[in-house]
């Protein structure tokens, strides 16, 4: 959520910031709305002088003039009244503009760049080199399915399209891709592991800036109305929702493997074959509470840890900063790492790193305290994947394949898959 004070004071600075996005929509109601508010509060707290005043002329009046008390007390009830009425305008103000703030995105750092799509995106940096095959490389669903190891007819006639069922040592594999990055996050990287629920209350999809804008994206129960996460940024940030914690404990750094679940996972049928857009997904999610003269620093900190999996993997990828018009509702900037597909002969984001300022903690209320007395702040939030689990997955079938349609288990994950290899008819 906007600083609805960045808004009143700073307008224009607000509506050039957002042009980056390419939306600007809802920014003058919002600029009126604040300083409507500003100036029923400022009448509201004139009245309330007035009244403290009169009450105490009143008492000396009483007794020595009744005629004068009687008409005083007369105005005191008429400005009372209008209080009332001022009160009841501000708070139908106030409901406006919380209502319109919920719906605004955040303000794009001042280091991302305009522009419309992906396409626009500017690359800051690659790492490591293709495979080179001597054949023609088949895409992941191909060669999952001739090993047997994944299965999406089976998966759809369970759950429809995009669902896909892991089978054998693909099932390994997935398992394994979790440890092997929740091992690495927590015991090199400084990750504390958590295990939260994957149903939350509408106040958690709220505070991170899921909802109200994409509601219709997400899953949901009834009676009671419970919505699953689409990711465990969702859970992790709101862990300490509504709190103000020390400044000592910052920074916080949590890791925690979650089911994701996405509605919008098709993106009107743009690469929906095999695991790349699923409905129901695995994900290790990393996310950071920090100071907010820390935050870019931690991003970039963050960044590596996520990167830090692809290289151990041995995997070609590089790292893109978003533009403005390919941002996140909520981030501020956003880095996306990008696996080469050589199947596909495409690259594919694999995790999305972002710092959100105060945006959402403003939303949560989640704040710090540098010391005692001192007046409590906002913190920062910072998260990224650590990896996206079925789209490392299909990343490894792509780039180990072999000639005879196996594929190679990397070194870094044979202590956890307990084989080197997978074959047909294993």
């Amino acid at each position: 959520m906007l600083d609805l004070k960045l808004v009143t004071d700073k307008p224009d600075e607000v509506r050039s910031r957002l042009a980056i996005r390419g939306q600007v929509a809802g920014v003058d109601e919002l600029t009126r709305l604040g300083l409507r508010r500003r100036e029923l509060i400022q009448e509201v707290e004139r009245l309330r002088h007035d009244n403290k005043q009169a009450g105490a002329e009143m008492k000396d009046l009483v007794k020595s003039d009744p005629e004068s008390a009687a008409a005083l007390r007369a105005k005191l009830k008429e400005t009372s009244s209008r209080q009332k009425n001022i009160d009841s305008q501000l708070g139908k103000v106030e409901d406006e503009l919380r209502a319109l703030l919920l719906e605004i995105p955040n303000l794009p750092h001042e280091t991302v760049v305009a522009g419309k799509t992906e396409e626009d995106n500017p690359q800051i940096k690659t790492s490591g080199n293709p495979p080179q095959f001597g054949f023609s490389p088949r895409p992941h669903w191909e060669i999952g399915g001739d090993l047997g190891i994944l299965d999406f007819a089976r998966g759809a006639k369970l759950s429809g399209s995009r669902f896909t069922v892991m089978v054998g040592r693909g099932a390994r594999l997935e398992r394994a891709l979790i440890n092997f990055m929740l091992d690495l996050h927590t015991q090199e990287h400084g990750y504390t592991e958590v295990l939260t629920p994957f149903l939350v209350l509408r106040e958690a999809m709220q505070g991170t800036g899921q909802l109200p804008k994409f509601e219709d994206d997400a899953f949901k129960t009834t009676d009671p109305e419970m919505f699953l996460i689409p990711t465990a940024e969702v859970p992790v940030t709101n862990l300490h929702r509504d709190e103000i914690l020390d400044a000592e404990q910052l920074p916080l750094k949590y890791a925690a493997y979650t089911p994701c679940f996405r509605r919008e996972a098709g993106a009107h049928g743009k690469d929906t074959r095999g695991l790349t857009r699923q409905h129901q997904f695995n994900k290790v999610e990393l996310v950071q509470f920090v100071k907010p003269e820390d935050s870019y620093r931690v991003l970039e900190s963050l960044t590596n840890d996520a990167e830090e999996v692809l290289t151990r993997l041995g995997l070609h990828y590089r790292i893109v900063s978003l533009c403005g018009g390919d941002l996140g509702f909520s981030a501020a900037k956003t880095y996306d790492l990008e696996v080469w597909m050589p199947g596909q002969q495409v690259f594919r984001e694999i995790s999305s790193v972002s710092n959100f300022e105060d945006f959402q903690a403003r939303r949560a209320q989640i704040r710090f305290r540098r010391g005692k007395g001192k007046k409590p702040e906002l913190v920062h939030t910072l998260n990224g994947s650590g990896l996206a689990i079925g789209r490392t997955l299909a990343a490894i079938l792509e780039n180990y394949q072999q000639a005879d349609g196996s594929v190679i288990i990397p070194e870094a994950l044979r202590p956890y898959t307990g084989f080197e290899s997978i074959v047909a008819d294993e």
